[in-house]
């Protein structure tokens, strides 16, 4: 059964950085689409960043994301990474990985995804 796990958040401060990773477990992590997502407090879930089925680096961000923003899949792990740089308090946020199975193209919107992580919480402070 196909099952997702984020790790790496917790309490960061302003301006580092922080990597998070996705673990997939019971398919080929490259047969997916993958996605990042970010749930801030009060707010809805916002896509960040996706990574198309044949391609290892994220090919397309939310309008809204800088470039302090990184995704890549590596293969020979099964994981998926998310790399933020000079952090803001604004990042502080539950961040959530996600796999499309449907085969679309370039998919954004969390219905577009069928499996989520439990999701791993980033606080940033100063």
């Amino acid at each position: 059964q196909v099952q997702l796990v984020e790790s790496g958040g917790g309490l960061v401060q302003i301006g580092d950085s922080v990597k998070l990773s996705c673990a997939v477990t019971g398919r080929a992590v490259n047969t997916y689409t993958m996605g990042w997502f970010r749930q801030a407090p009060g707010k809805e879930r916002e896509f960040l960043a996706g990574v198309n089925t044949w391609h290892n680096r994220a090919g397309y961000f939310a309008d809204s994301v800088p470039g302090r923003f990184v995704a890549w899949r590596d293969v020979p792990t099964n994981t998926v990474y998310l790399e933020i740089t000079s952090l803001k308090r604004e990042d502080t946020a539950v961040y959530y990985c996600a796999a499309d199975e449907s085969g679309g193209s370039q998919p954004r919107r969390g219905g577009d995804f069928d499996y989520w992580g439990p999701g791993t919480q980033v606080t940033v402070s100063s």
